[in-house]
């Protein structure tokens, strides 16, 4: 490995030499990959258009991040900006200046990308619904004409958007690469296994059906599986904590470093997400509004959206004692749970009393 980590370093040397002018627009791509925005802002907006690709974007999400948890207690990967400072390769101080950001810090071992790995899957999932529900059917129209430039037409919007898929992803991967926080191969390794991820659970009709049971087994299991692996291995003398002790080590400002991206805390917030969604699609506020007369309305619609936006980024900017490791995960998860509950059950509900008051006065 220590031929590709080198190829990974000339690199990083190459984007952060010949690039450095790009530094904003690259921190910002690294922020679209973040696999946090999913929960904050794709989910919103999809949800609202389509129960079905909201629903499936939060599973294709939490399952992606879970196995790309477990990738990486694999694959142990180490990360671009401690592997310089601790592999034996270099000689005589010999070893290349890697330029440190602040988000550049991550502690939990690098290999897949979670980044590339969440963006991938989640725009696959926007991409593929877009062109679902843009797709022409044959009887659209009976003149034979306009049947052929429809299909003309979704082509073109099909080359477009996929075109914009990899433009985006691309942008991420170097994002990440550039920040010192992977090698070329990570990025890569997370960018094909988001895509396969989001591409199974296109077969996987079940999850927009499923009850709450099915939510908190699914919970249970992801949990318990993460827990005893770690366990397992510990006992078996291989602690997988070991990135968190790099990061402390080698990270320029200690400052940089925090807690959620730690692998417990990416585990808990998934997994609150997962149940908050449960509790939400199988609640009776979801079935009066959502499900209600008002679903289907536009105006309902984009009341929710600009209202659980609004939520979303207030709730993000409370911050959570990080002094005390087992409270700030318990947070995280009853946070993260409290993202789909608000997004799907709570404020369309809200939004449902408010219209039917408004109706109620008018006639």
């Amino acid at each position: 490995m220590d031929l590709v980590h080198i190829s990974g370093v000339l690199v990083i040397q190459h984007l952060q030499n010949n690039y450095r002018e790009y530094h904003s627009f690259l921190n910002f791509m690294s922020t679209v990959g973040d696999p946090r925005n999913i929960f904050s802002v794709y989910f919103p907006l999809w949800f609202h258009l389509s129960h079905k690709v909201g629903t499936k974007m939060i599973w294709v999400a939490v399952i992606g991040d879970w196995l790309n948890l477990i990738f990486k207690w694999i694959l142990f990967g180490q990360r671009p900006y401690w592997w310089v400072q601790e592999t034996t390769f270099y000689h005589n101080n010999s070893a290349p200046r890697l330029e440190q950001f602040q988000i550049t810090c991550e502690t939990g071992p690098g290999s897949p990308s979670g980044h590339a790995m969440g963006s991938s899957c989640v725009w696959y999932v926007m991409i593929t619904s877009v062109l679902h529900f843009t797709r022409p059917s044959p009887s659209a129209s009976s003149v034979q004409s306009l049947q052929r430039w429809a299909d003309i037409l979704f082509r073109l919007l099909r080359s477009g958007l996929w075109m914009a898929f990899w433009i985006i992803q691309m942008s991420v991967c170097i994002s990440r690469v550039f920040i010192a926080t992977h090698f070329p191969h990570q990025v890569i390794l997370g960018l094909l296994s988001g895509m396969l991820v989001a591409a199974v659970f296109d077969h996987i009709p079940s999850v927009y059906s499923a009850s709450l049971k099915v939510y908190i087994q699914t919970d249970v299991f992801l949990f318990s599986f993460a827990v005893c692996f770690y366990l397992l291995l510990k006992v078996m003398g291989i602690d997988l904590l070991w990135s968190v002790t790099k990061a402390k080590k080698w990270c320029v400002n200690p400052e940089w470093i925090h807690l959620d991206t730690s692998p417990f805390a990416g585990l808990l917030r998934n997994l609150g997400a997962l149940f908050g969604l449960g509790l939400a699609v199988n609640s009776e506020m979801f079935l009066q509004s959502c499900k209600g007369k008002n679903g289907n309305k536009t105006r309902f619609k984009l009341m929710c959206v600009a209202a659980t936006l609004t939520c979303l980024q207030l709730l993000d900017l409370m911050k959570m004692p990080t002094h005390t490791e087992v409270l700030f995960y318990a947070l995280s998860f009853c946070k993260s749970a409290s993202v789909p509950l608000a997004v799907v059950a709570v404020i369309p509900y809200c939004v449902h009393l408010l219209i039917g008051d408004e109706d109620r006065k008018l006639s």
